[in-house]
């Protein structure tokens, strides 16, 4: 070839390479086959936090992968019932869900203790184990048997832990109770004698408005006042001792997963790492102009008494206890959770201001 011809075959090379470059697009992945992916959801995609962080992280991923990602965001029900994503995207009839493991219990009891956990860590303490204390592959072990791929994609605030028609003033006040709750908090709760529910957030209203349940958790203030829950119940209690963080996930089919390219993985688990900034960051920053905006609306606001969190957390220590007695996986997460809090408690002491 003469050296002219090659000199204009390397340029036309170099060209081209800075044209991919610029679009952030490399020769590796525009090999790569588009992935044009359907995902039910448990939440709605307009339910603040719960399902926007859903909805924004597939836009995101849309963007990074330069379009060659597409995850259509699908409302709760409208491919399948969303209590079926466990099954549907095992089986491949639905590719993802948006959801959290905390919803599988009864597939896994395990996998609860990945979305949020009683008298738990915050957000910080609680990502510091499921990344780098073991956490992360022990989830992936529960998933893999069942042909499912589960990525953490996205944390929020504390939650509130309870709306109700009277004031709370001792732990037999609960007793008789019907609530709806959500996860291992709900074990915990039926231990002090509430009869609990696992409602759907937009059924939850009307359910507490005709008297069919007396009381109801669901969310954090920003959450709990767009759904109206004060125009109810007029007693508003805190911590969220069941939920002082609560994890996210996009389930995915497993064969999908392994079928992906080294850069679409990478490109999912980048979308999903910046929904842990986006939840944590936007939950915390609009709690306050909700609480204000539901005091002026008449809710009382109550911290509860130390003697019932005492109470709860005794029977908390006795569901955990009795879940990891019964059950291989669960006692596997319980002992590497346990172990990473403790030697975790040296640094919070050190570290933290009280």
């Amino acid at each position: 070839m003469k050296t002219g011809k090659l000199l204009k075959t390397g340029l036309s090379i170099a060209a081209l390479s800075v044209v991919l470059a610029a679009s952030g697009v490399g020769t590796a992945d525009a090999a790569d086959k588009r992935i044009r992916w359907k995902m039910a959801s448990w939440f709605p995609s307009q339910l603040t936090q719960l399902g926007t962080l859903g909805k924004s992280m597939v836009d995101r991923l849309e963007r990074i992968s330069g379009g060659n990602i597409r995850i259509k965001f699908f409302e709760p029900n409208a491919l399948i019932p969303a209590k079926e994503c466990f099954d549907a995207v095992a089986k491949g009839s639905v590719d993802a869900c948006w959801s959290t493991p905390g919803y599988w219990y009864g597939k896994e009891p395990a996998l609860a203790m990945f979305a949020a956990v009683p008298f738990g860590p915050s957000a910080g303490e609680y990502m510091g184990w499921i990344f780098y204390g073991g956490g992360l592959q022990l989830w992936d072990d529960i998933y893999k048997p069942h042909g499912l791929k589960s990525l953490p994609c996205g944390v929020i605030a504390p939650e509130a832990s309870g709306w109700f028609r009277k004031e709370i003033k001792s732990i037999d006040d609960l007793k008789g109770l019907k609530m709806r709750f959500f996860g291992l908090g709900a074990k915990v709760m039926e231990k002090v004698g509430v009869s609990t529910q696992l409602i759907a957030g937009g059924d939850i209203f009307p359910a507490l408005e005709r008297g069919s349940i007396d009381a109801t958790e669901y969310s954090m203030p920003a959450i709990d006042l767009n759904l109206g829950f004060y125009q109810v119940a007029k007693h508003y209690y805190f911590p969220g001792w069941h939920q002082q963080s609560t994890v996210f996930e996009l389930l995915l089919n497993r064969k999908a997963w392994d079928a992906l390219s080294d850069t679409q993985r990478a490109q999912i688990e980048v979308a999903c790492g910046d929904a842990f900034r986006e939840g944590l960051a936007e939950g915390e920053a609009i709690q306050g102009k909700a609480l204000a905006e539901l005091r002026e609306k008449g809710v009382q606001i109550h911290r509860w008494p130390q003697e019932i969190l005492d109470t709860l957390q005794e029977k908390w220590a006795e569901v955990a206890a009795a879940d990891a007695a019964r059950d291989a996986n669960f006692k596997k997460v319980w002992e590497s959770y346990t172990k990473f809090r403790a030697e975790y408690a040296v640094w919070k002491e050190l570290g933290y201001l009280k």
